[in-house]
């Protein structure tokens, strides 16, 4: 039997990336996957985003993992969008034992500025929190709730040069500290149901989001047009092991032991999958 045999996973984001392969993990090791993803680009992004063929080839790849799957297309910044794809996934399944809210979006050099702020809140932030709150009445004793952050949302960052000059780009690490602080107020407030809830932090991760356009010229401000050779020369600065990025999987592999039953007393946790990024920047502390 699999970790995860006989769970169900509401999973946001699954197209493509890390979504994709957390829905094809949890499938190969017996669970069935309810998938989200939006399916269109967000205009004020600066690179596209998955399309209905992603999503199709995800679902594909589940039902090769042995996973039953009911792929939809919803916007998880659209709460009642949310909740329909809930009342989809228990209809066809049955029940909720697993939240993956895994959507989300980089907003570096967006355009218009304020809707680029606004987009990559509402994806990154409100979008987490609507995914887990339509789930949240239907989750059982043993639940397990599972939050993408990112290492920029733990990163301290120097005052601005230029307020305002990419409130797009600001909008990312905020978007995640303050997804970070939401979960951990949930799992104290649902720890007496034996709901647990809990954060995965990746550093640099080879999705598209990574390999994508402003992401490069983020990486190499000082040049003009950089290409994904010129990024990667500077992606290891992020991370204390000699490594650009790590790969879906890795972080697949966490979202596994979190929805699994060997987790069943971790909750309110920070957890990073990050080649000791957080290493680099801090001294330890508690």
């Amino acid at each position: 039997m699999g970790r995860v045999t006989g769970k169900v996973a509401f999973i946001t984001g699954a197209a493509r990336g890390q979504g994709r392969s957390h829905a094809v993990t949890l499938a190969g090791e017996g669970a069935d996957i309810i998938a989200v993803d939006l399916c269109r680009d967000v205009d004020t992004l600066k690179y596209s985003l998955a399309r209905r063929e992603d999503l199709d080839e995800t679902a594909e790849l589940v039902r090769k993992a042995g996973g039953k799957i009911l792929a939809i297309e919803a916007d998880v910044r659209d709460a009642e969008q949310m909740r329909a794809a809930v009342r989809d996934g228990l209809a066809e399944f049955g029940k909720i034992d697993v939240v993956v809210a895994q959507a989300g979006i980089a907003g570096m050099q967006g355009d218009p500025k304020d809707q680029a702020w606004i987009d990559v809140i509402n994806t990154n932030l409100i979008g987490t929190i609507n995914a887990i709150q339509a789930a949240l009445p239907h989750l059982p004793e043993g639940a397990s709730v599972i939050a993408t952050g990112s290492t920029a949302g733990l990163m301290q960052t120097k005052a601005l040069d230029n307020p305002g000059s990419d409130p797009g780009g600001i909008a990312y690490p905020l978007s995640k500290r303050l997804l970070s602080t939401y979960v951990h107020e949930f799992a104290a407030q649902f720890a007496h149901r034996k709901i647990r809830a809990n954060v995965i932090h990746p550093t640099n991760c080879n999705t598209p989001m990574l390999h994508s356009e402003p992401m490069y010229q983020a990486f190499r401000p000082d040049l003009p047009n950089p290409t994904r050779e010129d990024a990667e020369v500077a992606f290891p600065v992020q991370q204390i092991m000699p490594v650009p990025y790590v790969e879906p999987e890795d972080i697949s592999e966490m979202v596994l032991f979190l929805a699994s039953d060997a987790s069943r007393y971790v909750t309110g946790m920070q957890m990073r999958v990050d080649a000791g990024g957080y290493l680099r920047w801090y001294d330890y502390h508690v």
